[in-house]
């Protein structure tokens, strides 16, 4: 429970921690960022690490005057640890193919909902899913397990790692330094997990409405 609790005030604080990181760290702090969204796309059983939230923390203190963290520099760094994130993930899923099913640290719950998006989306899912918690962790392991074409899922993580990193990172430099987001950042934070979840409810909200017909009749 205090591990939950210290995770919980890390994820609503990271403009707080993240300085306190980049104080301690300097430069440093560059492999820090690479390494949490590396790990973030790149390892299915670490879903729950702050993606979004991180990117737009870390935009927001590249704002600052005298920030140690050049903000193009970081996007730079940052994409390429989302685009290998992916890569890794996707190869991680096609080693294990069916087996990944049966596998104790990866939930069946995820790789189905995961499934449910793909049969929406197709392929467009690479894409859509870096923008969804949990989703976004389990797409390329989802991929890899289908057989996905690498070549088919390669163009889709690029664009995705592409778009999503300098789209929350500079969100970040451009907005946090406002006078309401500085004196709200939890409250920021939260709406943009809050945001990034509304597609995994609305998609559950549809499924179990389906279901439900489906019984019906």
């Amino acid at each position: 429970m205090e591990l939950l609790t210290q995770f919980i005030d890390i994820f609503l604080h990271l403009d707080v921690y993240l300085n306190d990181i980049i104080s301690q760290y300097g430069a440093w702090t560059y492999g820090i960022l690479f390494a949490v969204i590396f790990v973030e796309t790149g390892l299915v059983i670490m879903p729950f690490l702050p993606g979004d939230s991180l990117l737009f923390a870390a935009g927001a203190l590249a704002a600052l005057e005298g920030s140690v963290l050049n903000i193009w520099l970081m996007i730079v760094l940052l994409m390429i640890a989302a685009i290998l994130g992916d890569t890794v993930n996707y190869w991680i899923g096609h080693t294990l193919g069916e087996k990944a099913y049966e596998s104790k640290w990866v939930k069946k719950e995820y790789i189905d909902k995961t499934h449910e998006f793909f049969e929406k989306h197709g392929g467009k899912t690479i894409f859509l899913a870096r923008f969804v918690p949990i989703i976004r962790t389990f797409a390329p392991f989802v991929a890899g397990v289908g057989q996905m074409s690498y070549k088919y899922f390669f163009s889709y993580n690029v664009i995705g790692g592409l778009v999503w990193v300098p789209l929350f990172s500079l969100a970040g430099y451009f907005f946090g330094g406002l006078e309401f987001v500085e004196h709200n950042f939890t409250l920021v934070i939260l709406a943009i997990i809050v945001i990034s979840l509304v597609p995994v409810f609305v998609e559950a909200w549809k499924a179990r409405k389906e279901s439900a017909t489906v019984e019906a009749e």
